[in-house]
């Protein structure tokens, strides 16, 4: 399930596209007030086939945090793109870059979602949708980009993730669902 708009609906790769074609999607996240009770998160992913064709996908979310806008913009852009391609990720966010390059996941997930602090991860239902949409492709690939330092299509999905959370169209992040094995009701035992 989506819980933020999109300005233009999915990208769906031409018959003659090679499935294991690369496609680079660029993301950012932004947000007002980062870290409050009014903050308001957008993001932005821009999903660009070998032949140049592009699609651009923007949403909201409020309350939010940057990490959270950052983490939904990888996943859009990935949900966006064809299965089994090969994704070039572009990223400004560290957070989202080295969890898939530095295998942050992996640990996260052998030590029952905890960091190695043993503290739960932050955004787990976020990592765990982007392990689902990373699964459907043959591979990807982050390369962490210096943000505001002029590279081109991370300038543009700063700008759009930025007029997407100052667009008030925000929704509110969704209630986190319990998780199998999670108790549900009352202990009566």
């Amino acid at each position: 399930m989506v819980h933020a708009s999109r300005r233009i609906a999915r990208f769906y790769a031409p018959r003659h596209m090679n499935p294991t074609a690369s496609i680079t999607v660029v993301t950012d996240g932004a947000c007002s007030g980062n870290g409050t009770a009014d903050a308001r998160g957008g993001w932005a992913a821009i999903v660009i086939a070998p032949g140049g064709d592009e699609v651009v996908l923007t949403g909201a979310e409020a309350p939010s945090t940057n990490n959270r806008m950052e983490l939904t913009a990888a996943i859009e852009g990935l949900a966006a793109a064809p299965a089994g391609s090969a994704i070039s990720l572009v990223t400004d966010s560290s957070y989202v870059a080295k969890a898939i390059s530095d295998r942050w996941l992996d640990g996260w997930q052998r030590r029952g979602w905890r960091t190695a602090d043993k503290k739960p991860v932050a955004n787990r239902e976020l990592w765990e949708r982007l392990l689902v949409e990373m699964a459907r492709h043959a591979s990807v690939t982050p390369t962490l980009v210096r943000g505001h330092a002029g590279h081109e299509l991370n300038e543009r999905a700063d700008r759009l993730a930025q007029d997407a959370a100052a667009s008030g169209n925000a929704t509110a992040p969704p209630p986190e669902s319990p998780r199998a094995g999670d108790q549900m009701g009352f202990d009566i035992s």
